[in-house]
């Protein structure tokens, strides 16, 4: 097992982890459900120019700006085409010592489940259609894998913490 899966172990010993899971380019997701904050239909989302190719633009949250990221574009994909069940995840990270509030744009959202430690290997080294240090670990749902998301790695993009800060005031 990898480190990120024995700290997991570790903390969740006695239960199991809770995750959000959800489907983006035909393949089944999840992240942690302590990082999700509210899941919202897709609805308008303001470009801004200058930003990151994975960076949708911004949405107005209840009078905050708050980016959008493409997690297929941040995947290496050709962006999603929003569908009837896409949705925004909005997400809740501690990210040195910041709070920085972000959406990712899935094609759906399917459940909550809850993943026992024993049930999640580790993530494979070669093989997958992303980078392997997104991935925390392969989830074994029924028989099936679901791909572990290491959020704060997914949103850690060079340029994305300042984007809750002055650049996007502009916007």
């Amino acid at each position: 097992m990898n480190s990120d899966i024995d700290k997991h172990a570790k903390t969740d010993a006695s239960a199991p982890a809770q995750y959000l899971t959800f489907m983006l380019g035909g393949e089944s997701f999840g992240i942690g459900i302590m990082a999700v904050k509210e899941i919202i239909e897709f609805g308008s989302v303001t470009e801004v120019p200058m930003m990151p190719a994975s960076i949708r633009g911004v949405i107005n949250l209840r009078g905050a700006v708050v980016p959008v990221m493409d997690l297929a574009a941040r995947f290496g994909r050709p962006p999603a085409v929003p569908g009837k069940r896409t949705c925004i995840v909005i997400v809740e990270l501690d990210l040195e010592g910041e709070r920085q509030v972000t959406g990712v744009v899935v094609d759906a959202v399917s459940a909550v489940l809850d993943i026992p430690a024993a049930e999640i290997e580790p993530a494979p080294s070669f093989g997958t259609r992303i980078r392997g240090d997104f991935i925390a670990g392969m989830g074994k749902v029924n028989g099936k894998f679901v791909i572990l998301l290491n959020v704060e790695q997914v949103l850690r993009i060079e340029g994305l913490p300042e984007l809750s800060s002055t650049d996007l005031a502009a916007a």
